[in-house]
């Protein structure tokens, strides 16, 4: 089963980072967040990986090939200009990665649409957005995603609030409880999708893909939500990328592999 990883957008709202760097290759704990991301993958078996690559699209091609995040004692096969297969001897693990050139700014339901025929005769295939890690069980995910035989499963997450909240008396307005951050009540997109490969007729090569695709699955009833109450977050600014790190190094809570 293949793995999609969108990691072609441009990263505007991390300042200096987002214009040198590609996202996916901004590090957390040493380490491009894309490798944690495929690293979850990976633990649940999915190590087929298809990259959408877009803005410096390049250097995270370059990174892969030039393995800095993997030990010297690799082998490189290539098997066609555009796709690698990349193997970690001393661990044992295999990983085979497929760039694939989807646009410099192509929406996310097109760079989707642009990788179809990477997909080959797999029935279903996952996707996510190269900028979130959560701590979530790819198995259960999959195993609910084939229970209910709809065509596209999405990942709903609690997201922590971006301010601090107060809880204030009714009576008299007192201040009576602070909470820095806390997980709001609503459920977003957090990600972490499984498509039935039909979701193509869906999409076109201009299409957001949060917008008309999924917003006409959901009129069909063909979109089901994984409800996630675990630890998730997306890199968005470099803030956030500075929390990932102080994460990282105090209880690393999507560090689900051995």
């Amino acid at each position: 089963m293949k793995t999609v990883i969108l990691c072609g957008g441009r990263g505007t709202r991390l300042g200096e980072h987002g214009t040198s760097i590609p996202k996916g290759l901004i590090e957390i704990g040493g380490q491009p967040i894309l490798w944690h991301l495929m690293k979850i993958y990976a633990h649940y078996g999915l190590k087929d990986f298809v990259l959408c690559l877009g803005y410096l699209g390049g250097n995270i091609k370059r990174h892969f090939l030039e393995h800095h995040w993997l030990d010297q004692n690799i082998t490189l096969d290539m098997n066609s200009p555009d796709d690698y297969k990349i193997h970690r001897n001393s661990g044992g693990e295999d990983w085979r990665i497929t760039f694939v050139e989807t646009g410099l700014d192509t929406n996310t339901g097109g760079r989707v649409k642009k990788i179809k025929e990477f997909i080959g005769d797999d029935e279903t295939f996952c996707v996510t957005y190269g900028d979130g890690l959560a701590n979530i069980n790819i198995e259960s995910l999959l195993d609910f995603h084939n229970s209910h035989g709809k065509l596209a499963t999405l990942t709903a997450v609690h997201p922590n609030s971006n301010f601090g909240i107060m809880k204030l008396d009714e009576e008299s307005g007192a201040v009576v409880e602070f909470q820095e951050k806390p997980p709001m009540k609503e459920w977003i997109n957090g990600g972490f999708f499984v498509f039935n490969k039909r979701v193509f007729d869906y999409l076109d090569e201009n299409c957001i893909l949060e917008r008309e695709p999924l917003e006409k699955l959901a009129q069909e009833r063909e979109l089901i939500a994984y409800e996630h109450t675990g630890f998730w977050k997306c890199m968005d600014t470099y803030k956030d990328n500075m929390e990932f790190n102080q994460i990282w190094d105090s209880s690393a809570d999507w560090r689900i592999w051995s």
